[in-house]
């Protein structure tokens, strides 16, 4: 899966999607929550003999809401279930900006 392909699965959510962050400007407002940002912090290839053997990007998916929105969490979680994507997540609460951060880190091969 290209991240192309991944940027594509993640628009069938309907939530806003941008790569890294978005950039909020007078004429363009950062989205409402919920909305996704995505990026590739690092790889995790397998690698043998002086090779890389394959090749495994990792990807962050960030999701935010206004509160613990266990429906945009099921949406995004059936979305990876259903086209065999592994993911783990880890969530927090930013006190500045009053949301809820959901992390997912994922495997693409």
């Amino acid at each position: 899966m290209t991240l192309i392909d991944f940027k594509q699965l993640l628009d069938k959510t309907g939530y806003p999607v941008a790569y890294f962050q978005f950039k909020a400007t007078e004429s363009t407002p950062a989205p409402d929550p919920p909305f996704l940002v995505y990026y590739t912090p690092s790889t995790s290839n397998f690698k043998a003999d002086n090779k890389v053997y394959s090749k495994i990007t990792n990807i962050t998916v960030e999701l935010y809401t206004n509160y613990k929105d266990l429906a945009a969490e099921q949406k995004l979680e059936s979305l990876f279930d259903e086209n065999d994507i592994p993911w783990d997540w880890d969530e927090t609460w930013i006190e500045s900006e009053q949301l809820f951060q959901r992390i997912y880190d994922i495997g693409v091969i």
